[in-house]
């Protein structure tokens, strides 16, 4: 039989053979790289998984199907290759709506494998029948719906194509039925797109108006990790002199020791960031589509320069100019185009030329002020959480200030550390304290904000790097999500850190009710049982922190145990019930009541 290796050394058969639709299926898994897929097995898909093991593909049972699907996006955006998860049709499936979402908004190549009810059932309301197309069509760039066996490798090659070709989640939906049988088919090979910097008139007339600039700043945003584009924009930072923003939730998009890092835009960002961009006369917006929540106004700043002229290169054309009025648009890989435009400008003469040490010292300037600001903020001053401090003061046991909190896991986070953070008020505070050197290390939910996001998403990051160190965040009530997935790393030996802040409350939405319901909290208390003794009954290791000297010794002591023995940790650390600045300070409106039972809610 004739055979073609693929890049990690197995082989796929090549040519026009005779085949099962499963034996279709799993080649061309195999030409596409896979080797994890996340999920749980069901008899649906079983035909094809009873050959995942010769194939050497290895299923990682989940606890839930949300968690494979978050496990899958880790893992996509960690390696760059594609994440796979798989579930039982119907309930196994749609448990996995909500992380297609989330993998949609951070761009990750993810492929959800979704085996249906049979052709011969369908329309009669039989055991786990669901419409599945429909749960996923706004949160993926492609569908592919297998509507004969025969074309089983076909489907499904293109829907690897295209999750990387259109960056984002594609679903390939295959009736059961279609599992089994004999056709003859060909395994297609992967096709990879070569993007390229952009068009030559948009290159030329960004480097004209960069010429003209006096003060470029550069938002390095998520296409510049995707395209492994981080020394090229280094590059291109270096040759303007310009400050470097990290776009929302996209921190590690620039080394954080660089001199001219700045830190993040967007909630619980960087002062410092902000109000160098408020400075710029022309912004290089490279890689990011500037999402409307990553650039709204924060620490009570409107800081996006509205006069300024605004060069967007994204790889989707759809982005240019979408949320922002742009000046130049380009549609272009970021790492191409950085360097396009670097070459462009390499023997010019520019206009900020001449104030390159200037800049440089305002760069610095800015940055030490927000770090002293952040070392001497060890804690929220509104009066909701001056109230929470003084009284958690009498209450037995000692409370730990989050800003504390994450000053001293900022200080002890290891070397090529992976961080996730789930959503929530005191991980969005973190957004201030998350630095990074390498690109790939830094995951968030992105602007579908949901909850449980955390725990899975380092376990699948974990399981694409094991020799990088994986540490995710989660409040209270995310954990509660998510906690179960602790059994997933246990059982599977896919080791990691989780950090809990253990602060009793839903935090975020009960900032809402202390800033427009005078204090009126419904449903926003969380009470419950030491977390760490739950994820030791997990098989875990459970360290609970009550001391501020205890947080780096407790994170370096749980990585070690991470990297050396192969162990999973649940770091509990007791918080007090303080909260940081809202989501949003315009998504709510001061309450009106017209009728009288209620005129005193207000």
């Amino acid at each position: 039989m004739t055979e073609r290796k693929t890049g990690d050394g197995r082989v796929v058969v090549s040519g026009r053979k005779k085949m099962t639709p499963s034996e279709a299926f799993v080649e061309t898994l195999v030409a596409n790289g896979v080797t994890d897929i996340f999920g749980i097995m069901g008899s649906a898909f079983m035909d094809a998984m009873d050959i995942f093991a010769p194939a050497g593909i290895r299923l990682v049972p989940v606890v839930h199907e949300q968690g494979a699907g978050h496990m899958a996006d880790g893992y996509a955006r960690v390696s760059g290759r594609h994440g796979v998860v798989i579930g039982q049709n119907g309930p196994g499936i749609s448990n996995c709506v909500t992380a297609i979402a989330a993998a949609y908004w951070a761009h990750s190549p993810v492929v959800i494998v979704t085996p249906e009810a049979g052709t011969m059932g369908t329309g009669l309301g039989g055991f786990q029948e669901a419409n599945q197309l429909p749960m996923f069509q706004e949160f993926t760039k492609y569908q592919g719906h297998v509507n004969n066996p025969k074309r089983m490798a076909e489907y499904t090659g293109r829907c690897f194509d295209r999750a990387h070709s259109e960056l984002g989640p594609t679903q390939l939906n295959i009736p059961r039925d279609f599992f089994y049988g004999e056709i003859e088919a060909e395994i297609p090979e992967p096709a990879r797109l070569d993007r390229g910097p952009g068009g030559e008139r948009s290159l030329d007339e960004a480097a004209a108006l960069l010429a003209t600039a006096e003060f470029p700043v550069i938002i390095s945003g998520g296409g510049v990790v995707m395209a492994d584009g981080v020394e090229e924009c280094k590059a291109l930072a270096e040759r303007l002199g310009a400050p470097v923003v990290n776009s929302y939730l996209h921190n590690d998009s620039f080394p954080a020791s660089h001199p001219q890092w700045c830190g993040p835009l967007g909630y619980q960002g960087s002062k410092a960031a902000m109000k160098l961009i408020s400075q710029a006369d022309v912004v290089i917006a490279l890689g990011s589509r500037l999402g409307p929540f990553g650039t709204l106004p924060q620490h009570g700043m409107d800081y996006w320069p509205k006069d300024a002229k605004i060069i967007q290169i994204d790889a989707d054309h759809k982005m240019l100019g979408l949320v922002k009025k742009i000046t130049v648009g380009i549609c272009g890989d970021a790492k191409d185009a950085a360097v396009a435009l670097t070459k462009r400008l390499a023997d010019r003469t520019l206009a900020c030329d001449s104030t390159k040490d200037a800049r440089a010292a305002k760069i610095k300037a800015e940055k030490d002020a927000w770090e002293a600001e952040l070392d001497a903020w060890t804690h929220e001053t509104d009066p909701f959480s001056l109230d929470m401090i003084a009284e958690q003061e009498s209450e037995e046991g000692n409370w730990l200030h989050p800003r504390e909190v994450l000053r001293e896991l900022e200080k002890a986070m290891p070397p090529r550390v992976m961080v996730s953070t789930d959503i929530g008020n005191i991980n969005s505070v973190a957004n201030s304290y998350l630095r990074f050197e390498e690109p790939r290390s830094f995951f968030a939910p992105m602007s579908f904000g949901n909850c449980g996001y955390a725990l899975p998403t380092i376990i699948g990051a974990k399981a694409a790097a094991p020799d990088r160190p994986a540490i995710s965040y989660a409040g209270d009530g995310a954990w509660g999500m998510s906690m179960g997935e602790i059994m997933t790393a246990v059982r599977h030996d896919i080791p990691v850190t989780a950090v809990v802040f253990h602060n009793r409350q839903w935090g975020a939405e009960k900032k809402n009710q202390v800033d427009f319901y005078n204090r009126r909290f419904v449903a926003g208390e969380l009470e419950s049982e030491s977390f760490a003794g739950i994820a030791k009954a997990m098989g875990a290791e459970g360290i609970v922190v009550e001391k501020l000297d205890e947080v780096g010794p407790a994170l370096q002591r749980a990585v070690d145990a991470q990297m050396n023995e192969g162990k999973t940790t649940v770091i509990e650390i007791m918080c007090t019930r303080e909260l940081g600045d809202p989501f949003r300070r315009d998504a709510l409106s001061k309450p009106v009541r017209f009728l009288e039972k209620y005129k005193d809610y207000v």
